[in-house]
């Protein structure tokens, strides 16, 4: 598995961080990872230190205009291709519809991409176009859960999207549930977890990512935790969460077979004035998804 969507029904639960120190592993490794911000907060955009002069110079340009991800993707200063948000794609759900052919376009783009790169896909919190379309692209799911009873009400929520996503792509979606903020001083944090292992088993993550003050000051210094402080208790986590993945299948890298395209700049931005909406789980998705099977078919 090389694509990865990193997806919870919650906001705050480490998503972002997730996404971010997991690629900056990836890239010291050489992998050449590309990452992909769905999120119209564009908060891993941020913390790239990416500006994003117009909207069709991010994802949106994908949606607008069918712009290749090998032309939006930017290179980071942390080492790795970025495919940055931007506001107007909350306008998405409404802008282009529902349809099959809008919740499959992600998964078509990244067939188009090198094989073997490893994508992360930093997931916007709210159940939508976006979000979906993610699941659609993946081959697993990494759901960051914190340790407070209302993120784990996000993870159930997860399940019963991902459930309903399955009966739609006939098949299960591979997941790994990720604790975060994690502090073996505080009750509810022994409970949350013992909840977790109980209901998920062996797709709870064996690592835990303790709370940790260099994982939340690394962002502001446009830096993954890594660079910021390479011996903290965070990086030693992520360290050893990768580890985790790689160790168990989850995530199974392989050397780009072919150089990264030349960036260009996409055309100028277009505007829309609706707001996104929630999308309806199990409406006309099917046929698009042919799509998604025809890959995991081939693969």
């Amino acid at each position: 598995m090389a694509r990865i969507a990193v997806f919870n029904q919650k906001g705050g639960v480490g998503k972002t961080t997730t996404t971010l120190n997991l690629a900056g592993l990836l890239a010291r490794r050489g992998t050449d990872p590309l990452v992909i911000d769905l999120d119209p907060q564009g908060h891993l955009t941020e913390v790239c230190g990416v500006s994003v002069p117009r909207a069709d110079a991010s994802l949106y340009g994908l949606y607008a205009h069918g712009v290749p991800l090998a032309a939006l993707s930017m290179s980071t200063r942390n080492g790795w291709r970025l495919v940055p948000s931007h506001i107007e794609l909350s306008k998405v759900d409404t802008q282009f519809g529902k349809g099959p052919a809008v919740l499959t376009r992600l998964a078509v783009a990244l067939e188009k991409e090198p094989a073997g790169r490893p994508v992360l896909m930093d997931a916007c919190p709210m159940l939508g176009v976006l979000s979906l379309a993610s699941v659609f692209a993946a081959d697993g799911v990494i759901i960051p859960i914190s340790t407070d009873y209302l993120a784990m009400k996000g993870a159930l929520q997860m399940e019963r999207t991902l459930k309903a996503l399955e009966q739609v792509l006939k098949r299960r979606v591979p997941r790994r549930y990720l604790i975060t903020r994690y502090d073996s001083r505080r009750r509810m944090s022994l409970d949350i977890e013992r909840q977790l292992r109980a209901r998920y088993g062996d797709e709870v993550c064996a690592t835990r990512i303790a709370e940790n003050v260099s994982l939340a000051e690394s962002p502001a210094s446009n830096q993954d935790v890594f660079e910021h402080a390479p011996a903290s208790r965070g990086a030693r986590d992520y360290g050893r969460l990768l580890e985790e993945l790689l160790a168990t299948g989850f995530i199974r890298l392989e050397r780009p077979a072919a150089a990264p395209a030349v960036r260009t700049a996409p055309p100028g931005a277009r505007t829309a004035l609706a707001a996104g909406q929630e999308f309806l789980l199990r409406r006309g998705a099917a046929t698009g998804l042919r799509l998604v099977h025809t890959r995991r078919a081939g693969s």
